[in-house]
């Protein structure tokens, strides 16, 4: 193996810190599936794991389309090994997100691989870029609610599939607040290459503060209540008993967070 074969194959290594996420979403699950253990601290432990599981394929995503797309250094930066110490941002990839869940309920969606893009040419690779992330989410929406789809709510794993739903639901809802086109979100980066150099220039003012001004806006009671009731458990209702799940799912996450989550409207 050459030198350059080595550093390849490093660059692209799966991290510790992924595989040790995975155990404890597995180990969470298991206790959750046999009854093992508490209940409501089984869901916040597997529910955790599962939206950083997430969160490190959603930028592994954005990084391996990039790389695609031409920007070759996305290896050396550590993008492919799923290592979220390997970000450029990671209180915004993870810190935050993670606490916008637990005190909101919020799947706020990170955003910090950096990307050179002038090693990528073509609007269409740049618009996909930007899209990887949110279609991991919704990918890893549909295959849950799709198994939630089938399940009753009689099952005598019902601490499992709640847990299950509540994660399915955060999916949902990452993958259409990263499709919002607020600057600084997913779904800007998407159109943002279509748009004039004038207006690119005017938005990359406000983009630093995109996550935050969209989790505002939550805290608005009609916003909010349109949002969850009619957006998220909408789409949830299509599947079977997943609402139902997931809504179980969020109060047993909440009530072990002593209360501080719950904006929800419903």
């Amino acid at each position: 193996m050459s030198f350059t074969d080595a550093r390849n194959h490093s660059d692209r290594k799966i991290s510790v810190i992924f595989w040790v996420l995975l155990a404890v979403l597995v180990t969470s699950g298991w206790a959750l599936w046999t009854g093992w253990g508490n209940a409501r601290f089984g869901i916040f432990l597997f529910v955790i794991a599962g939206w950083l599981v997430s969160l490190c394929l959603h930028e592994y995503a954005h990084a391996r389309t990039a790389l695609h797309g031409g920007d070759i250094s996305v290896g050396a930066k550590g993008y492919l090994t799923l290592n979220p110490l390997k970000y450029t941002h990671p209180i915004y990839s993870f810190v935050m997100p993670v606490v916008f869940l637990i005190l909101g309920g919020i799947a706020m969606p990170g955003g910090a691989v950096f990307i050179e893009r002038g090693r990528i040419s073509g609007k269409w690779k740049h618009s996909a870029i930007s899209a990887a992330g949110p279609a991991v989410n919704l990918a890893f929406a549909l295959v849950l609610l799709l198994v939630l789809g089938q399940v009753s709510p009689t099952t005598s794993h019902l601490a499992f599939f709640c847990g299950l739903g509540y994660l399915a639901m955060l999916q949902v809802m990452a993958g259409i607040l990263n499709l919002v086109p607020m600057p600084g979100m997913d779904g800007y980066g998407i159109i943002e290459p279509w748009m004039s150099y004038a207006n690119r220039r005017a938005f990359a003012n406000i983009a630093p503060y995109g996550m935050m001004i969209l989790f505002l806006l939550l805290w608005n009671p009609t916003i909010n209540n349109w949002f969850f009731n009619t957006v998220i458990f909408g789409i949830l209702g299509h599947f079977g008993y997943s609402s139902d799940f997931a809504y179980t799912g969020m109060n047993a996450f909440q009530v072990l967070n002593f209360h501080l989550g719950g904006i929800f409207g419903r």
